[in-house]
């Protein structure tokens, strides 16, 4: 039986050997990777700069397929958000985001997410399995000619990308790469470097290889300045604790396209937002601010959902906070809200998946422990081995 291969699965080099093995030159690829990417089409038979030849030997072999679209959604500040099937009853969702100065999509890797954090929505969902190559771009690709067909443009309108939707990226590394190559190749996408991120919870290893492999804007869900207070909140810190992610970024440093590393903190009131948690982070940066990391923190109001049990703090309280950051000499934004009327804002992406995790048992023990703790100011951590 003859598979047929979705050709959304191949960077560039990997459509070059798809193409060799079926006794094409490199160009060949080339030429279809651009009519793939670059102009959206699905049908072999209308990529007219393409040999007979090879069009013919593609039908029944390959094919370019999207994912199937459930349901879209508009914000009334132009947010859209897309909910894709992924099969064996699991979906996936993706956010474009418009700006005067840029357009942004956001994307999944994985259908529900392993690491439980205990603000985020996917987190509450579960986790069911990792996507392919081809599922990771197909929002890309359908989304970006999608939205020149929607806008009767034909130029790009997807300026930049974030891996920040749901799933932990760095955990899918394997499939996650080909699809950032094909991202910045430019006869893929042509995205800058600079305009494609990859949202970590703190995956030390796979940082270390991504700045070897295919090194991008980073960014890094912190979210608390101790290991006692992070180990609630983002329970991979259990594994890869505060300092060693923090001595990973700045290694990261080297080879980024950045000067800095975008740190995320998601504002929990009563958890991590007094002026004490301020300090400790301030005085965190500034200890391994010796080495050379130079830091963004970007203040993100959280975005409640029922089963979380947590509030967003109050927005003076987040002003506050990062005032304290900025007068210290470090560059703090707050991320403005976009999308929250559908959903679509920061940790709100959940989708619908068959979770093979268990996860509402684990949430349902980890709830007590952080919303009743001992004490939820920081805190001088404990000696601690760093499991590997």
């Amino acid at each position: 039986m003859t598979t047929t291969v979705n050709l959304l699965d191949f960077d560039l080099d990997g459509l070059a050997a798809f193409c060799e093995g079926l006794g094409e030159k490199r160009f060949r690829a080339t030429q279809l990777f651009r009519w793939i990417h670059q102009r959206g089409m699905a049908d072999f038979g209308q990529m007219s700069d393409l040999a007979k030849s090879l069009r013919d030997k593609l039908t029944g072999k390959a094919m370019v397929t999207a994912l199937p679209v459930i349901s879209q959604h508009e914000s009334k500040d132009g947010t859209i958000k897309w909910l894709f099937d992924v099969g064996g009853g699991n979906a996936i969702e993706s956010v474009f985001i418009p700006e005067d100065d840029r357009g942004t999509l956001c994307i999944s890797s994985q259908a529900g997410c392993a690491v439980g954090c205990r603000f985020c929505s996917t987190g509450h969902q579960g986790f069911s399995r990792n996507l392919t190559t081809a599922e990771i771009l197909a929002q890309l690709w359908f989304a970006e000619h999608f939205l020149r067909r929607h806008l009767g443009v034909g130029e790009r309108v997807i300026s930049n990308v974030v891996m920040m939707g749901m799933g932990e990226p760095l955990q899918n590394y394997d499939r996650l790469l080909p699809a950032l190559r094909t991202m910045l190749d430019d006869h893929g996408y042509g995205l800058s470097r600079r305009r494609v991120t990859v949202s970590t919870s703190g995956v030390v290893p796979m940082i270390e290889r991504l700045a070897r492999d295919c090194p991008v804007a980073l960014a890094v869900s912190l979210h608390a300045p101790t290991d006692e207070l992070r180990d609630r909140l983002v329970p991979l810190n259990r594994k890869y604790p505060v300092d060693e992610l923090l001595r990973t970024c700045t290694a990261y440093l080297a080879a980024a396209p950045r000067d800095f590393i975008t740190f995320e903190y998601c504002m929990l009131d009563g958890v991590n937002d007094t002026p004490e948690h301020a300090q400790a982070l301030v005085a965190l940066m500034r200890q391994h601010g010796v080495g050379g990391l130079r830091a963004k923190f970007n203040l993100i109001p959280f975005n409640p959902f029922p089963q979380s049990g947590l509030t967003r703090s109050p927005t003076a309280r987040v002003l506050a906070f990062g005032k304290l950051l900025n007068d210290a000499g470090i560059v703090t934004t707050v991320r403005k809200t976009r999308g929250d009327d559908i959903d679509a804002a920061c940790g709100q992406l959940a989708g619908d998946v068959q979770d093979r995790t268990r996860v509402q048992e684990r949430v349902t023990r980890q709830r007590t422990v952080l919303l009743h703790p001992v004490s939820n100011a920081p805190a001088a951590a404990a000696p601690r081995k760093v499991v590997s």
